[in-house]
């Protein structure tokens, strides 16, 4: 395993710093960007951050009625009146196809954030286990998709994946991804999934900086939303509660990546907290660090082409 060793990237922002503040005072007027799972929690704060700084926002969303909601909200609370509601169900790869057919000129930001969590064993009608197609396979298909958009943005388009700590639980196990083998763990599943995504990062900036896009992943930290609706939330006492963050803080990070000049043309990086994660080979149990295989390009490459391969079968 070999991964190129470059400066880390820091920034003047940290734990408590909101997404409201990590925004302030830069202008995407004239950009258009794209938030998955924009309807509550952590997109619809990253959706309205992105709409504060000027920019058109799309909220990609299952339940469109919650949407217009959210989307009524942001214009509200920010006065850009150019948030949009579409219909995209992650499960569904026809749904991701017929998005990225449907969009019309540049795209500069990709927000990867819907997502499930440690949910029961489900699975899709590919045969896809859950977590996997919905927090991996379905951005990958998104992405792709809007990979022209992308590169007609002239320069500097921007993807950000929302991954998790819980990806420390879990390598991709590329034998198995969908537990055909193994007894399903909602856990292992969503840490698979979440590794996913790190590596997708990686292997989209390969692919794709030549034509000026950039892919970075993120834990945004610890925070109750509709996610934990299948680990107890709040009262779980999973997480310390002094690593519990608000949702405007939970979109700091997200909102980093996708508008901070520190960031321009730097890909396949991790990022928690606003700032570039170190690498670690143990798990850390204190939601920092980003496991050594998440990073390894050769694993990138490898998810790439399962992910083709299992996109292609299913039609």
């Amino acid at each position: 395993m070999t991964i190129a060793t470059t400066p880390a990237v820091t920034t003047p922002f940290g734990f408590a710093s909101t997404a409201a503040e990590v925004a302030a005072g830069i202008d995407l007027t004239g950009r258009r960007a794209v938030v998955t799972g924009a309807s509550s929690g952590l997109g619809t704060e990253t959706a309205r951050a992105l709409a504060g700084t000027g920019a058109e926002v799309t909220l990609a969303v299952r339940d469109t009625d919650a949407g217009e909601a959210a989307a009524k909200d942001i214009v509200a609370s920010t006065g850009n009146p150019h948030v949009h509601v579409a219909p995209l169900d992650l499960t569904d790869p026809a749904s991701a196809a017929a998005f990225g057919a449907s969009w019309r000129g540049p795209l500069h930001i990709l927000v990867n954030n819907a997502g499930v969590m440690a949910s029961p064993e489900q699975y899709t009608r590919q045969g896809w286990e859950l977590q996997f197609a919905t927090n991996h396979l379905g951005h990958f298909a998104l992405a792709t998709a809007l990979h022209p958009a992308l590169a007609a943005a002239g320069g500097g388009a921007r993807i950000v994946v929302v991954s998790s700590s819980g990806h420390q639980i879990s390598p991709v196990v590329f034998d198995d991804v969908n537990f055909a083998f193994r007894p399903y763990d909602p856990w292992l599943a969503y840490g698979q999934s979440k590794t996913a995504g790190v590596l997708f990062a990686v292997e989209a900036t390969r692919r794709w900086q030549a034509d000026g896009v950039t892919a970075n992943a993120l834990m945004p930290g610890a925070i109750y939303t509709n996610l934990q609706r299948h680990t107890g939330g709040r009262g779980s006492g999973r997480v310390p509660a002094e690593l519990i963050k608000t949702v405007e803080q939970g979109a700091a990070t997200s909102v980093l990546l996708a508008t901070s000049p520190l960031l321009d043309g730097i890909g396949g990086r991790y990022f928690v907290d606003c700032n570039e994660a170190a690498t670690v080979d143990r798990r850390t149990g204190n939601l920092q660090g980003v496991a050594r295989y998440a990073l390894d390009p050769d694993g990138a490459r490898r998810l790439w082409t399962l992910s083709e391969d299992l996109l292609a079968a299913a039609g």
